[in-house]
């Protein structure tokens, strides 16, 4: 068994504690400080016999985290998004205190693997101009970033892929959008758990790609796969990083 701890403790880390476990992984601490029942400060000895943590967090606090558990030299698998700005710190904390860390915008297996039916995708309709592409995401309304860092990840994905794309642009467009821009719309209402679309569009017809998330187990499930796979890694890694390993 994997000894973990959960940083943070809403619904995603009740996912990840109910499923832990089943998929091989101990929960051994959990740190919130929004539940008193839980510690609420990252602490060396409630993670000493901890091997990686998951940090499911929110975008304020993430980097104060990362910082203190890189300094205790524990693994990170990080789902928590909002922080990308400040990666190359990240990367400099991996390689200083010599940890291995994992991070993903969202670690559905099924997500990564409709990230590369996209890739493919968009290099066939690239042949076609007649086709514009668009893409749009939507999530529940206690998300606290947007766009979401899925939706950042697919727009990278048709950019690399796409010979006049060159931009994305994620906030409202109150002009004509220029053919090299990528619009990519956010909604946020009710409880959605995650919706991302991707359209190509002509004046003849229409083609969507989209992946639909029923629920937050297939998360947790890609978490945990992430937190057994980082185990005794040292290094910066991207879940597609993994998925890469997994497929080849």
């Amino acid at each position: 068994m994997l000894n973990i701890a959960l940083i943070g403790y809403g619904k995603m880390g009740k996912m990840l504690h109910s499923l832990a476990e089943a998929h091989g992984c101990c929960v051994k601490a959990i740190i919130d400080p929004a539940h008193p029942e839980h510690a609420g400060k990252i602490d060396a000895d409630l993670l000493r016999e901890v091997e990686v943590c998951l940090d499911f967090t929110h975008p304020q606090v993430v980097m104060d985290n990362i910082r203190q558990l890189a300094a205790l030299k524990k693994n990170l698998v990080i789902g928590t998004t909002g922080w990308y700005e400040q990666m190359d710190e990240v990367k400099k904390l991996a390689e200083e205190h010599q940890i291995g860390i994992v991070y993903g915008a969202n670690f559905s297996i099924g997500m990564n693997i409709f990230d590369r039916i996209l890739a493919h995708a968009t290099d066939l309709m690239d042949k076609f101009r007649a086709y514009d592409v668009w893409g749009m995401e939507m999530h529940h309304n206690q998300k606290a970033d947007s766009p979401s860092g899925t939706a950042i990840q697919l727009a990278n994905t048709i950019i690399k892929h796409h010979g006049l794309k060159e931009k994305a642009v994620f906030e409202k467009v109150d002009y004509v959008i220029k053919p090299e821009e990528l619009h990519f719309a956010s909604v946020r209402g009710g409880s959605i758990p995650g919706v991302h679309r991707i359209g190509f569009d002509s004046e003849a017809d229409s083609i969507t790609l989209e992946h639909s998330i029923r629920n937050r187990s297939g998360l947790a499930l890609g978490a945990l796969e992430a937190a057994l796979w980082i185990r005794g890694k040292k290094g910066f890694y991207s879940f597609n990083q993994m998925m890469d390993e997994r497929l080849c």
